[in-house]
């Protein structure tokens, strides 16, 4: 719950986009408290929801998606999404590596690329799909804008774990 908060947050401060038009709320000229205390009232789809419109729509910003072709573009990012998700799922990895054989950690080892396989395979299959509706550098961008997405979205939780006195090991 609090890494989909904080998800929330990053994506509503980080960006530099109204999203007033599809919200009930002018986001960009909320203070940070104000943001925080609206997205804790709301229900985990709806946060769900909120997080997936923004991205969907800051994805929109940042690739200068003509305004005729958002519609479809949102549809298949969205489809996208919940593919990797899908396919992330399936992988459950146990962190308790020091108590795992040989055998076990072999396992899911091959599982995660198996995993890793699927998800490289699903970006190739949309990337044919994204090309219909933008240009292969806008598709690259997208790819790239997600993955500066993710890290730093790890980068800020791994810098919360750190000032967490559980994460300071002698």
């Amino acid at each position: 719950m609090k890494k989909i908060l904080f998800i929330l947050i990053t994506v509503i401060t980080g960006s530099q986009l109204s999203y007033a038009q599809e919200q009930k709320y002018d986001w960009k000229k909320m203070k940070p408290e104000q943001r925080k205390e609206i997205i804790q009232k709301m229900s985990p789809q709806e946060k769900m929801s909120l997080l997936k419109q923004f991205r969907e729509n800051m994805m929109v910003s940042e690739l200068d998606v003509p305004q005729n072709d958002q519609t479809e573009f949102k549809t298949l990012y969205a489809e996208y999404q919940d593919k990797q998700n899908n396919i992330k799922s399936r992988f459950k990895p146990s962190e308790d590596y020091d108590n795992m054989s040989d055998e076990e950690a072999t396992k899911q080892l091959n599982e995660s690329f198996d995993v890793g396989q699927q998800l490289l395979d699903n970006r190739k299959i949309y990337a044919q799909k994204f090309l219909k509706v933008l240009k292969p550098q806008q598709v690259l961008q997208m790819y790239q804008t997600e993955g500066k997405m993710r890290s730093k979205i790890l980068d800020k939780k791994q810098d919360g774990r750190s000032n967490s006195p559980q994460s300071r090991r002698p």
